[in-house]
């Protein structure tokens, strides 16, 4: 029976433990560049068997949110080193996740003023926060063929700047309503040419993306995060039970570091635990402790991500053996600010 406390390979890294410091977008970058914050807040949980970073775009028209970091530039992967390094000092191993919003993004985000991007001109129905009001996401600019290979390269290059950076690997967002996840969702995907209809079709360019990233920089450094029946983002999908076996199914010549799976339905992930015979990472829905240490124990995972209860306990893996307590989570500081609920949370000793 494994155990929250042992020993999981994944790819080539042999993690101290089970425990996956999940990804989570904070907001607190400056013109893309993560800061000394950044590395202070990652480095503070490195006890973490594997750190996964918020979202990070690989392009320009990448972005979706305000203040969100990029590695899609020297400069960028510059700033990261910081942040790998202090991790690598505490001993700790760290991927960065590769997010491109696709159509959750908006004009006001982009220096020309462009419209986002997607599979097809459907918007999400939701919007983007700012300092002056939400703004609602517009219908985005169908992407075309040249669009989609200019995209597969822009992952494949910030997966390069993330090996210059120091990162262990990459984790490719196929989640939450992003692009990814756009392209797998008939409701979003409405195109007639190889890249809609069928399922087949529809994960044509997640595969795509996953195996030139794999190719660029080897498969032993890349993950990929799902969320199986999960409506974020205006998603909603109509066949998930088969959407996602074929999926893996399309990716198991290759030995990925991973598969992680945010999970909203229990049925699904025993289906894609089922699909996919390496490492499974899963994000269980409730996020509790307990939970983790169910699943894990259970054989339903490999290793498990959990979000705000990282994002609150700094030296979360102490407070699991001790059994708590554990701090509570400020959700006013989810979002941008500076150290206040970011840094400061305090530990148990």
């Amino acid at each position: 029976m494994n155990e929250l406390f042992d020993q999981v390979t994944v790819g080539k890294l042999e993690l101290r433990n089970r425990l996956v410091m999940s990804p989570m977008t904070r907001s607190r970058s400056t013109g893309g560049l993560v800061t000394d914050l950044t590395a202070e807040y990652y480095a503070q949980r490195a006890g973490a068997g594997l750190i996964i970073t918020e979202g990070t775009q690989p392009s320009v028209i990448g972005q979706g949110y305000t203040d969100t970091p990029g590695l899609h530039s020297p400069e960028q992967a510059a700033a990261w080193r910081k942040v790998t390094d202090a991790v690598h000092d505490r001993g700790g191993s760290i991927f960065v996740q590769l997010m491109h919003s696709g159509r959750v993004g908006h004009p006001v985000l982009y220096p020309d003023g462009a419209l986002p991007v997607g599979p097809s001109a459907v918007p999400s129905g939701e919007g983007l926060y700012t300092p002056d009001g939400l703004l609602d996401h517009p219908a985005p600019r169908p992407m075309t063929q040249a669009d989609i290979e200019q995209t597969v390269e822009d992952f494949v290059s910030a997966a390069r700047y993330a090996m210059e950076a120091g990162f262990d690997g990459v984790e490719l967002h196929g989640a939450n309503g992003y692009l990814l996840h756009q392209f797998l969702c008939g409701s979003a995907n409405r195109r007639t040419d190889g890249y809609g209809g069928s399922v087949a079709n529809r994960i044509r360019f997640a595969v795509e993306v996953v195996r030139a990233v794999a190719d660029a920089i080897g498969a032993e450094r890349v993950g990929l995060r799902i969320s199986p029946a999960n409506p974020s983002n205006g998603i909603r999908e109509q066949d998930s039970a088969a959407l996602y076996p074929a999926l893996l199914r399309a990716l198991s010549d290759y030995s990925l570091a991973y598969v992680h799976i945010m999970e909203f339905n229990r049925e699904i992930t025993r289906l894609v635990r089922a699909a996919w015979p390496g490492t499974l990472v899963l994000n269980p829905q409730g996020g509790t402790a307990e939970l983790a240490r169910a699943a894990v124990r259970e054989g339903l995972a490999d290793a498990v991500a959990l979000g705000k209860l990282w994002l609150a306990n700094p030296d979360l893996p102490e407070r699991i053996k001790a059994g708590g307590p554990y701090n509570a989570a400020d959700p006013a500081s989810f979002y941008g600010g500076d150290h206040r609920g970011y840094t400061d949370y305090p530990t148990m000793r």
